[in-house]
């Protein structure tokens, strides 16, 4: 297995051989268009895991009783077509391994790799953005590009809480994706989107990516590419309730952590739901 030098996420003290979580870290914001530092991520939402108690009152389960190891951060490459093979290559391990794959972001590109390894039935993304581009700034692996990559690997992708793209993006999207724009999620509620997805998904293997550029950027502000009119956290933390018993691998990304910390804590708080809910369904 990979050996990465590390700051470990609270309470992933497993072996590697005992752990049925294996959370890595990519520390890469090399395609930022906007504004840089997801590559601080990793470690703002590891320094963040331990201001919380252990013992999860909603699931009724301790942490410190899950098996979680913490493999660390990648060294990553420079080039992004390089680093989706980094990503893949660590995350097809992890799956060889019967283990769930955990990422933290890091920009969104590392995702495309995740995918390619986990290959699972159906790709379940919130993200404020398409991220349809066939490319961006002279690379399609541009963290614009993600979703675009991930229909080359997946056909059935659903996204929910987007607000941003180019007309050609929502034309995709209304023809090759499952759409929930952050305004059909407040005017339809969260709940009743789920239910739909949930009844989409049933009985398939999923991967399920956050942007934490999906949430309101005026209560998450840590992002390198905000956008308003989002959906809140706790909508967030639905989607990760009702979807982590269907997942195979997961990621939270887009993390910059130049807030107060809110971004980085959110991100931590779902890291924490997807092991919870995913642990206690497979019991």
């Amino acid at each position: 297995m990979h050996e990465l030098a590390h700051l470990h996420f609270a309470d992933a003290d497993a072996s590697y051989e005992d752990a049925r979580y294996a959370v890595f870290g990519v520390p890469y914001d090399g395609t930022t268009s906007f504004r840089p530092g997801t590559r601080f991520g990793p470690r703002a939402i590891r320094e963040v895991s331990f201001n919380f108690e252990s013992y999860d009152p909603a699931t009724k389960i301790d942490f410190s009783e899950v098996p979680i190891t913490d493999l660390g951060d990648l060294a990553v490459s420079r080039l992004p077509e390089d680093l989706v093979g980094q990503v893949a290559d660590v995350a097809g391990d992890i799956v060889r391994d019967n283990k769930v794959p955990v990422i933290l972001g890091g920009e969104h590109t590392a995702t495309v790799g995740a995918v390619r390894a986990v290959r699972p039935d159906v790709y379940i993304v919130c993200d404020a953005h398409l991220d349809l581009r066939d490319e961006l700034d002279g690379t399609p692996y541009s963290h614009g590009c993600v979703t675009r990559r991930v229909l080359e690997a997946v056909e059935d992708v659903v996204v929910i809480g987007a607000r941003s793209g180019d007309r050609e993006q929502f034309e995709i999207a209304a023809e090759r994706t499952h759409l929930y724009t952050a305004d059909t999620v407040r005017e339809r509620g969260i709940g009743a989107v789920l239910r739909e997805v949930r009844e989409h998904v049933a009985g398939r293997r999923i991967y399920l990516s956050i942007d934490a550029d999906a949430i309101d950027c005026c209560l998450t502000p840590g992002l390198g590419t905000p956008e308003p009119f989002g959906m809140t956290p706790l909508d967030i933390r639905e989607v990760v309730r009702a979807l982590a018993p269907y997942a195979v691998g997961f990621d939270y990304v887009e993390v910059a952590p130049f807030d107060s910390g809110q971004t980085a804590a959110v991100a931590a708080q779902m890291v924490r739901e997807f092991i919870a809910r995913h642990w206690v369904a497979g019991r």
